[in-house]
C-alpha cells in the first residue's frame, strides 16, 4: 500500500502574519528613512507600517538591524531592476536607465550605510552590497562597451564613484533637476570618443 500525500497544509497564520508584518515593517522603514534619514523614529516606523513597537522590536531587536533589512532589501530591488535592463535590447539605454536608477539609489541611501556601522560596527547584510553594485554596473557597461558605443576605457567603478560624487555633491541642492543634469554630463562623456 502505497502512501498518499494529499496537499500541503496552508502555512499557519501566524507565520504568514509575521511574515506580512515583517514586509510592512521594512516597507514603511524604507519610506521613513527617505524621508527623515537613519535616524527617523522607531515608533513613526511602527506606525506607518500599522502594528505596535512590541512587533517592530520582535523582528528588529535593534535599529541597525531594520538598517540593514532596509538597505539590502533597496540592494535586491536595484538587483532586480539590472537583470531586467540585462534582457532589453538597447544596451546604451539600459546602462543609461541603471544608472538613474543607482543614482536615485545614492542620494536616498545617502548616511545609511555609515548610521549602520554606528549602530553596529559587526553588522552584516549576508552579503557585500559594493562588490553586488559593482557587479550589477558592470554587466550593463561591458553590454554596451560591446555594442561599441560607450568608450571602452572607462570601468565600471569610474562610473560609480562618478554617480557617487552628483549624489554627494547635489545632497542639499535646492535645484531639484541638477542630479539630472549632471548624470546627463556624465553619460554625454561616457558615450565621448576616448582621448587619443
Amino acid at each position: 500500500m502505497t502512501d498518499r500525500q494529499g496537499p500541503t497544509p496552508a502555512e499557519p497564520p501566524r507565520r504568514a502574519d509575521a511574515r506580512l508584518n515583517r514586509e510592512r515593517l521594512v516597507a514603511a522603514a524604507r519610506d521613513v528613512f527617505a524621508a527623515s534619514g537613519p535616524g527617523a523614529s522607531l515608533n513613526e516606523i511602527a506606525r506607518r507600517a500599522g502594528v505596535g513597537p512590541g512587533t517592530l522590536y520582535r523582528h528588529f531587536p535593534h535599529r541597525s538591524a531594520l538598517l540593514a533589512a532596509v538597505l539590502a532589501d533597496r540592494i535586491e530591488t536595484l538587483g532586480a531592476h539590472a537583470e531586467r535592463l540585462l534582457a532589453s535590447e538597447d544596451a546604451d539605454d539600459a546602462l543609461a536607465r541603471w544608472l538613474r536608477a543607482f543614482l536615485a539609489h545614492a542620494r536616498v541611501n545617502q548616511g545609511m550605510g555609515g548610521a549602520l556601522l554606528v549602530e553596529s560596527p559587526d553588522a552584516s547584510l549576508g552579503f557585500d552590497c559594493h562588490r553586488r553594485i559593482l557587479d550589477m554596473a558592470t554587466g550593463l557597461l561591458d553590454r554596451a562597451q560591446r555594442h561599441g558605443t560607450v568608450r571602452a576605457d572607462l570601468s565600471a567603478d569610474d562610473l560609480l564613484q562618478l554617480v557617487i560624487g552628483i549624489a554627494l555633491s547635489t545632497a542639499h541642492t535646492e535645484r531639484a533637476e541638477q542630479p539630472e543634469l549632471l548624470l546627463d554630463l556624465v553619460l554625454d562623456a561616457a558615450h565621448a570618443a576616448p582621448r587619443r
